[in-house]
């Protein structure tokens, strides 16, 4: 009867431990996820050069937490640059569900798609730095997006809303020259002139 109430002892004394240990994972989770959501808001203002204390006390978190998520300044950097691609990335489906019409999905992402490149401050000289681990982020952008946005474009197409000559890469890199202006110019309205431009993309009545 004692072999069989301390095996009862330690299964639930492992059982604890289990629970104890998802417990500690998901509030790891639930940290990193808050500190790339805070750095990405930081970023927006500040640039990638803003203070790390600035990012932990945005996060509600300590230095210590941030550091050991993300080690470096450039660790943080590509973490925050791949969850927003990635954030990006699964807008364009959901959109497609989700949107009146496969034009209006397109319209909706690509407005997220400028939001992301307007708000990349002090990003894409760092990208074009020869620091380890940023060489490969231009290659998983492209590997991320064109696929998305030649989604939504033939979704478009196949309802007949918007003409058959355009690539996704070639939308891509319009609506990006779009966005330059509004890096030395706080009134430019680069979503306005993305819109403009997917406007143009109907076929004619």
């Amino acid at each position: 009867m004692r072999e069989v109430e301390d095996d009862a002892v330690n299964q639930r004394d492992k059982d604890g431990d289990a629970g104890d240990t998802a417990s500690r994972r998901k509030d790891a989770r639930r940290n990193k996820e808050t500190l790339l959501e805070a750095a990405a808001a930081v970023f927006v203002t500040s640039g990638v050069d803003a203070p790390v204390r600035d990012i932990a006390s945005r996060a509600g978190v300590g230095l210590g937490t941030l550091y050991r998520h993300f080690p470096t300044r450039a660790d943080l950097i590509i973490a925050v640059y791949r969850h927003q691609v990635e954030a990006c990335a699964e807008a364009g489906p959901a959109l497609l569900e989700s949107a009146p019409s496969p034009h209006d999905a397109l319209r909706q992402w690509i407005d997220l798609f400028v939001g992301f490149l307007v708000t990349k401050h002090g990003l894409a000289a760092v990208l074009r730095s020869d620091q380890s681990g940023f060489e490969g982020l231009h290659t998983y952008f492209l590997d991320r997006l064109v696929p998305v946005c030649a989604q939504l474009l033939d979704a478009a197409r196949a309802a007949g809303e918007i003409r058959e000559d355009i690539a996704a890469l070639t939308l891509m890199r319009g609506v990006g020259n779009l966005c330059i202006g509004a890096e030395t110019d706080p009134d430019y309205d680069a979503r306005r002139l993305a819109s403009v431009l997917v406007d143009g993309l109907r076929r004619p009545d």
